[in-house]
């Protein structure tokens, strides 16, 4: 079993409201091979919501509002699912927040990126879990398909 970001599978719960759905990813929950997960909504935060980024060991909303507390919490929520679920490892969006791995949004709103990774992420790595983005996903199967 593998933990997805719920949005990789379609689903409409980023920040936007919006998803950023992978076919493949997609096909993989609908078998059953595969749990969604989107941290931010575990978090008790809404669809849509204000654009938050990582800003130091905080996460802030680009209103100001301090967020952490939210994003670690639903880090805490995905990471039982994981557990219950049996999960070899996870797949998880880029640049987000809670998702991101190696490389975020800046904390300035700019659109700009900096090396580090989401609430998520390095609670899962803390755990010594195997994460990879979409990104890495995607080239892991054009690989094993040649």
């Amino acid at each position: 079993m593998i933990l997805v970001s719920a949005c990789l599978a379609g689903e409409a719960c980023r920040m936007d409201g919006q998803s950023k759905g992978i076919e493949v990813i997609r096909k993989l929950v609908e078998e059953g091979k595969a749990v969604t997960v989107c941290p931010e909504v575990l978090g008790g935060l809404s669809i849509p919501r204000d654009p938050a980024e990582r800003v130091g060991e905080k996460i802030i909303t680009c209103k100001g509002r301090d967020v952490t507390e939210a994003y670690q919490k639903g880090a805490e929520k995905s990471l039982e699912i994981f557990l219950r679920e049996g999960c070899e490892y996870a797949v998880l969006k880029s640049r987000s927040p809670s998702c991101g791995l190696g490389l975020i949004h800046n904390g300035r709103f700019d659109g700009g990126m900096t090396e580090g990774n989401g609430v998520f992420v390095s609670l899962l790595q803390e755990k010594g879990i195997r994460v990879m983005d979409e990104h890495m996903f995607l080239e892991e199967m054009r690989r094993e398909t040649k």
